[in-house]
């Protein structure tokens, strides 16, 4: 499954959920709240920017906002969002494409550094945020924490969310730090489905934290999410700022 290939054209058009999902405003308002403050009165960089679900309201907020993405058409629907004046975006992939300027601030969102499928690519992402910023600089990672605790020995899968016309399935591959994220999604009747699939390689907030260091890094804080709520042994998520040494 080629990243290109699951982010197409079908995936773009229904990416945006406005006002629910990852698009609510208690979801969305944290992050970028958190996010402006981070960038301190600089520049941002958001890695796999895909819709601009973020760097819309980021820019709209007065942070100016350039953006690296892999799927163009993603891209193209920012553009119906914000021109290219507006929010700037270079096509690439977030481990090797350079943005034109210097930064305060570099942001990956919604697990997205886990769509690197190895450890070279991942710990690749983290020295091109650091080619980005200036000294002084933050690089901000949200991301879940593998839920391997909740695998009985010889059961390779885990349902991470149910509700009402979707159920979430994770596959894990523990030898190779793989896992691939099954979206089932039913119609009304619930005799209709559709199965979206995603690869991905998990990492532990440990080895997270090493990728870090080996691109120059000291770690500043970690939380379980946006809001700033403390990060437990429970804690199915985390938002981890990186700093550059001044």
């Amino acid at each position: 499954m080629d990243q290109e290939q699951i982010w197409d054209a079908d995936a773009a058009r229904r990416y945006d959920t406005p006002g629910k999902g990852m698009f609510a405003p208690e979801v969305l308002g944290p992050t970028v709240d958190r996010l402006a403050a981070l960038a301190d009165g600089g520049a941002a960089l958001e890695f796999a920017i895909g819709t601009g679900r973020v760097a819309v309201p980021l820019a709209g907020r007065g942070v100016p906002v350039t953006g690296v993405e892999l799927s163009r058409p993603m891209i193209e629907q920012l553009r119906t969002k914000a021109d290219e004046t507006a929010i700037p975006v270079v096509v690439g992939d977030m481990a090797t494409t350079r943005a034109p300027g210097t930064y305060t601030l570099v942001y990956l969102v919604f697990n997205t550094i886990s769509n690197l499928l190895t450890q070279a690519e991942q710990v690749a992402c983290f020295r091109n945020a650091a080619r980005h910023l200036a000294p002084g600089g933050r690089f901000v990672i949200e991301l879940w924490v593998p839920e391997l605790r909740r695998l009985p020995p010889g059961t390779p899968a885990t349902v991470w969310h149910s509700e009402p016309g979707y159920i979430g399935l994770d596959t894990y591959d523990v030898l190779r730090q793989h896992v691939v994220s099954h979206h089932f999604r039913f119609g009304e009747e619930g005799r209709e489905a559709r199965l979206d699939r995603s690869p991905h390689r998990y990492i532990w907030p440990a080895e997270l934290d090493l990728m870090a260091q080996l691109a120059g890094f000291e770690p500043e804080s970690r939380h379980a999410d946006w809001t700033g709520a403390e990060f437990t042994a429970q804690s199915r998520s985390h938002v981890s700022v990186y700093r550059l040494p001044g």
